[in-house]
């Protein structure tokens, strides 16, 4: 069994250099979201079970906390869009092959020079600098704010949600991982989306397609994969797993809808969150794709209320420049998703409630009503 040690240390070059002596000594890490309130922060702790914290001065005992088991490496909390987050432990071995995988996918005539700006509590951030320790990648820092200066002073590929790619020109890196919420439709040519999850140690699906050694299936409109770079375990229930399309059992079913054609993945959305009307299915993401098209949206979730008639109403709440839209919305609902999609109520709202990688958090959008 093994400590388990919670860093609690701002993203930076002293995050980098801590982490690098914790892979170094196989001691497990968490890492705290340092945005968040000391309060939140100690939820975060008690969530994931560390034994340890580590504000970069040396680590000090908890009262409480569990030990893991030596072959665990990193214990993090899933990104919570669907509720209560989990505790995800995965192993020494998956974080490798992680990091090994990305860097054999986005290795050009060298290897990637990474510009880091999202938050190491989350997978697409912390992956970013296991690249840096467990392969060949460096790591430049600079400012998160300062994305367009990155490239002048070296960083060849970055890591982003939505909102920044939306925010910052992008243009001087060779490569932009985009990840978290669904991508807009016009992307630039170096923008390379991804599909992965906590569970999945990062992205495992490049622009529609899996890493080699990874393993995409769909059964019964589940997404169902298999990959060294799995997660071991909750730290409070073992993973499930499936039969998948070969008869093995090792396949885990991510609770994602889509559809694998031709080798190539198609990812529709949660399947807890897709919405019945009227004999139709509407899959939330897919129309908050279509419905951000329209002038003056700036931000918009999808949800869906019971109605007698239609089984469930499609509702959008839409964060506009100040006018509404209405037409515009119902507009693009049918010509971009079917005519089934356009919503039967529309509400403007002044935010929308997401995680902080992008995902609209769904089980709070009832406090919208």
């Amino acid at each position: 069994m093994s400590e388990l040690t919670a860093l609690d240390i701002d993203l930076g070059p002293l995050l980098e250099e801590t982490l690098r002596r914790y892979v170094d000594s196989a001691r497990a890490i968490c890492v705290l979201d340092r945005r968040l309130s000391p309060r939140r922060r100690h939820e975060q702790l008690v969530a994931l079970g560390a034994t340890h914290v580590d504000d970069g001065t040396g680590a000090v005992a908890l009262d409480s906390g569990r030990e893991v088991d030596g072959e665990v490496g990193l214990v993090m909390l899933t990104s919570g869009s669907s509720g209560t987050p989990k505790a995800a432990e995965l192993t020494w071995e998956a974080l490798a092959a992680s990091a090994a995988m990305t860097q054999a996918a986005l290795r050009h005539t060298r290897a990637p020079v990474w510009y880091p700006v999202l938050p190491a509590a989350h997978i697409g951030g912390l992956a970013v600098l296991l690249r840096a320790i467990f392969a060949d990648a460096t790591l430049v820092w600079g400012d998160a704010d300062d994305l367009a200066k990155a490239p002048a002073r070296g960083a060849t590929h970055v890591a982003v949600v939505r909102t920044q790619l939306a925010r910052h020109d992008l243009s001087g890196f060779e490569t932009v991982l985009l990840g978290g919420a669904r991508p807009p439709h016009a992307l630039a040519d170096n923008v390379v989306t991804t599909w992965g999850m906590t569970e999945t140690g990062s992205g495992i699906v490049y622009d529609g397609v899996a890493l080699a050694g990874v393993d995409v299936a769909a059964l019964e409109g589940e997404l169902l994969v298999r990959s060294p770079t799995l997660f071991r375990s909750y730290r409070d229930a073992p993973r499930t797993s499936a039969t998948g399309p070969d008869g093995s059992h090792d396949w885990f079913p991510t609770g994602d809808a889509g559809e694998v054609r031709d080798g190539r993945v198609r990812v529709l959305g949660r399947l807890a969150f897709v919405i019945t009307t009227g004999g139709e299915k509407v899959w939330p993401e897919d129309l908050e794709s279509a419905l951000s098209q329209v002038a003056g949206v700036r931000d918009v979730a999808i949800t869906g209320l019971e109605d007698e008639e239609w089984g469930q109403r499609v509702v959008a709440l839409v964060v506009t420049d100040g006018g509404r839209c209405d037409d515009a919305l119902r507009e693009a609902a049918s010509e971009l998703v079917g005519p089934w999609a356009k919503p039967k109520e529309i509400r403007y709202v002044t935010a929308i409630p997401r995680t902080a990688n992008g995902k609209v958090r769904r089980s709070d959008l009832a406090h919208l009503f």
